[in-house]
């Protein structure tokens, strides 16, 4: 059976068209079909010159159905982009970081012969990624249903303005503010746009939902993270007038108006990424951040493991008298400390400052 990758590429850059070809000629030497869009295909023999490959033309020599695997060369912008091409079909995508962080990539420009060479030998592996199901609702209607694998990013539309919203968890308000804007994301989410409006790291092996508020005036405006079986919702309210904007991972808008209502829940539909690396994801966060580790020395190595090690127990000071009951007799009576009717403060009179109260 032939077999046919699909190369997926930003040509609008010369890096990406070069890599596309380097690639293209190593699948080809190892009787590997590749596979390109007809305008990407002209991008890139307009401007590199007439290539020897054979190469087939995608909705036109073969469809999605035909394809084994989507290699994107590019930065995680150009991977979204593959995700949304590659969405309903069971096709994993592999992407080579031509961007800056590329934290979506599998691996390096620097590394492309590795990575065509494990395609060819089939040694990768592919994971499930988590998508967002996104729902605009106007007065109960529902008015855009898209989708998102990294965020959901609910945003203010005037500038010079914040927008006030409501924020829901479980169909329950949680609380209201105003802000530039709401993030809900998923765990592949969480490095990009969640990531810089202050939340948290979230490992994509986590099943979880995560809502990020995005300057928010306000005293509890803090990150959520929440059951995968979660639904998050953020309406926007009517009090300053301030419309917003919703943006699905950059790519997808939808005008917001006062009083629209965006529900995010887990897709039924992931989006498979192919793995060439058993790096562990700690790893990829050092490399993709260049964090400072000098100075670790690891986990120790036991050859057997110790017995719990028995240290001392503090206990629970005991209360010095008992807490019901009366006192032991050793101690002295409590002295009366009521005050004697006749002694009492008040006078029983209305005169001040030495009115005769006659």
């Amino acid at each position: 059976m032939t077999r046919r990758v699909l190369i997926l590429a930003h040509t609008g850059r010369e890096e990406s068209m070069l890599a596309a070809l380097e690639a293209c000629v190593e699948l080809h030497a190892n009787n590997i079909v590749p596979v390109m869009y007809a305008e990407e295909l002209v991008d890139m023999t307009g401007y590199l010159g007439v290539s020897s490959v054979k190469m087939e033309v995608l909705d036109q020599d073969v469809t999605l159905a035909d394809i084994e695997l989507v290699m994107v060369l590019g930065g995680d912008g150009t991977i979204l982009r593959a995700a949304e091409i590659v969405r309903d079909y069971d096709v994993p995508l592999l992407g080579v970081n031509l961007g800056h962080v590329g934290f979506l990539a599998e691996s390096e420009r620097e590394e492309l012969i590795q990575t065509v060479a494990a395609v060819v030998e089939r040694k990768y592996s592919v994971e499930e990624r988590m998508c967002l199901d996104v729902m605009v609702r106007v007065a109960g209607k529902v008015v855009a249903h898209t989708w998102a694998l990294n965020e959901v990013a609910v945003e203010k539309g005037n500038r010079e303005r914040m927008i006030e919203v409501v924020t829901e968890v479980d169909g329950r308000p949680l609380t209201s503010y105003g802000c530039d804007g709401v993030v809900m994301a998923t765990p592949t989410g969480s490095t990009a746009y969640a990531f810089s409006a202050g939340g948290p790291v979230v490992w994509p092996g986590v099943e979880a939902l995560l809502m990020v508020p995005i300057s928010a005036h306000a005293l509890f405006a803090k990150p959520l993270v929440v059951s995968p079986t979660s639904t998050l919702a953020v309406e926007v309210l009517t009090r300053n007038g301030a419309y917003g904007v919703i943006w699905c991972d950059g790519r997808r808008t939808v005008d917001l108006l006062p009083g629209a209502r965006i529900e995010v829940s887990r897709s039924n539909k992931p989006v498979k990424l192919a793995r060439t690396q058993q790096s562990t994801f700690s790893e990829r966060l050092v490399r993709k951040f260049e964090l400072p580790v000098q100075g670790w020395r690891g986990p120790s190595v036991e050859v057997t493991e110790p017995p719990t090690t028995q240290l001392p127990i503090i206990k629970t000071p005991r209360p010095k008298y008992p807490l019901e009951g009366r006192p032991h007799s050793d101690m002295p009576p409590l002295p009366d400390l009521r005050i004697p009717p006749q002694e009492s403060s008040y006078s029983g009179t209305t005169a001040f400052y030495g009115e005769d109260p006659a």
